[in-house]
């Protein structure tokens, strides 16, 4: 089952600074690209206000979802999941 996943930015996310300028970015990077070559995370990144994050994620649950993304080291402090939506594909150009 795919899930979408949208993220606010947290307490200790400081606006203006890049990604890769942020306190843990190191650690929270290393655990996404984990993330993405287990198959959990399809598809992510930030929106255009730099203040939300939208994930596709492959996953059997929200409390499954809620429960990886709770062990990065982003997790509260840089991001926090606002809310976890089922998707039905219906179109996919990926080959």
């Amino acid at each position: 089952m795919y899930l979408v996943v949208l993220s606010r930015s947290g307490p200790q996310w400081q606006a203006g600074k890049p990604l890769e300028e942020q306190t843990l970015w190191g650690a929270h990077a290393d655990f996404m690209d984990e993330l993405v070559d287990a198959g959990f995370v399809v598809l992510g990144g930030p929106l255009s206000d730099e203040h939300r994050v939208v994930h596709a994620i492959e996953a059997d649950s929200p409390e499954h979802i809620r429960a990886t993304l709770g062990r990065d080291p982003w997790s509260e402090s840089h991001l926090r999941v606002e809310s976890i939506e089922p998707w039905t594909i219906r179109l996919d150009g990926r080959r």
